[in-house]
This record gives structure tokens, sequence and C-alpha cells, in this order.
């Protein structure tokens, strides 16, 4: 009685969300992200220039030694003012975090293994395959699952490039090249929904990965940067808590299954 009551009540929650002017982004909104992204890239370009300085941290004085404890760091790099452009938002979260024993090696080959997936980023990555590759630079496709209350199941692709500073000092460049929110996921009724009528959870994403391998272990860094629609007046109650909690819960998951695959592929080395 109270999964069908929860199914029933977030089948209501998603259509009270309006489809109409806001299914895609703006042309302004589009802008926007495009602008910012530019100087995310921008900076981290500047960062990854240099090993004194290739991760970054707000807690510099504390920051490593709560990593070497085992501690996950969140922080949030959205300015508060000008995060929501036409009808959108922007949303920059960062996360740090410290294996001990892993390997900036090890780390490129459980990233790039995206057949693995659906079990190593259970329950958000559903499916995963590689579409195309030539050295460092891959398309690989997913299905996601977020959830908050309400269960959005998107198909996604994404263009991914590697590089290296030297063998201890790596990053990557994820952007999102398609997202598709699905209709009635795993039925006989399922499809992708078209651009008019989705319900704008998720427009764009890009995700940067920054790794340092000292300390007898992996320091990890990732930064997603998200674009999705504004909270649509009065329905704050519906689906605010989902705009604005799951790309800083995904970050903060994404992070925390990297760094327990990383302990797993430790111990079975051993």
């Amino acid at each position: 009685m109270k999964t069908r009551f929860f199914t029933l009540a977030a089948g209501m929650l998603l259509s009270a969300v309006p489809h109409s002017a806001l299914a895609q982004p703006t042309p302004a909104a589009k802008a926007a992200f495009d602008a910012y992204i530019a100087g995310v890239e921008s900076r981290l370009a500047q960062q990854h220039r240099s090993a004194g300085a290739f991760l970054v941290s707000r807690d510099p004085v504390t920051g490593p030694a709560r990593l070497e404890k085992g501690e996950t760091i969140i922080e949030r790099l959205t300015p508060s003012s000008g995060a929501e452009v036409s009808g959108s938002l922007m949303h920059d979260w960062r996360g740090t975090g410290f294996v001990p024993g892993a390997t900036a090696q090890g780390f490129e080959q459980l990233m790039q293994d995206f057949a693995a997936y659906p079990q190593r980023f259970s329950p958000q990555v559903l499916r995963a395959r590689l579409i195309a590759r030539s050295g460092d630079h891959m398309h690989p496709e997913m299905r996601i699952r977020q959830q908050h209350v309400i269960t959005v199941v998107m198909d996604t692709a994404y263009d991914i490039t590697y590089g290296r500073l030297d063998a201890q000092h790596g990053y990557s460049t994820s952007r999102s090249t398609r997202i598709a929110e699905i209709y009635a996921p795993g039925t006989n009724a399922e499809r992708a929904l078209n651009p008019d009528e989705e319900h704008g959870f998720l427009w764009r994403l890009n995700t940067y990965w920054t790794y340092e391998e000292k300390d007898g272990g992996l320091y990890l860094q990732v930064e997603a940067v998200s674009l999705t629609r504004s909270i649509p007046h009065g329905l704050g109650w519906a689906i605010g808590p989902y705009i604005e909690s799951i790309p800083r819960d995904s970050l903060e998951f994404t992070l925390r299954s990297t760094a327990n695959a990383l302990r797993t592929q430790k111990g079975q080395e051993r």
C-alpha cells in the first residue's frame, strides 16, 4: 500500500509540472551556461598546468587531514546571485576525496570500463556502453535514474576526453551531448519524450575529474556543472527538493561510489 501511495504521488507531481514553453532551455539560458562553462574550463586548464596547484580546496589548512581520515568534502561553487537565468538554474558542485593505495592508472581503468557502470554506480546507472573511442577520446551512452520523491529516468550520451600532466596527475572532461527523458521506462509503453514534452529536470551536464597520486594514495576531485529548469511558481513544494538537491546528491554519490570501487579494485589486486 505504501509503495502504491508513493507511486501515485510521484505520478501526480509529474503531471503537475508544466511542459509548456520551458521544456527546453531558452537561447539566453544556453548562452549563459556556455559562458559559465568557458570560465570553468579556463580555470581548470590553468590549474592542470602545474603539479603544485593541481587540486584546489577552500580548506587548505585542515582539508588534507580531513580527506586522509576518509572524509568527503563537498562544496557549492555556484554563486548565490546569477544562478537563475531566463527560466533556468545553473548548479556547480565540487567534491574531493582520498583513497589510500589507489593509483591514477587504476582510476582511469575503472572509469573507462563503462560496461561495469551499472554495478559500480547502482542504482543511478541502469545501463551503459561505449559507442566509439579514439585513444583518450570516447563517446559512451548511459541510462540513468534520479530519485527524490519523483523518479526520473533519462537516456544520456557524453563526449569524454582524458589528459595527463604526468604519470601521477590526470584529468578528464565530460560534456553531455544528448539527454532524453524516458516515459514509462521498462514497460511496453516506454519511449523518449519529445523535446516539448520533457519536464526540464536536466538539460546539460558537464563533469570534470582531477586526480593526483601522492601520499600513498589517490586524491580525487570532481566538479559537476548542470543546467535545469527553474522551479515553476507555486510548485516549489512539488519539484523544488528534486531540482535543488539532486545535483549535490548525485555528485556526492558519484564520488563515494568511485572511491568504493577503487578500494575494491585495490583489494582484488592483492
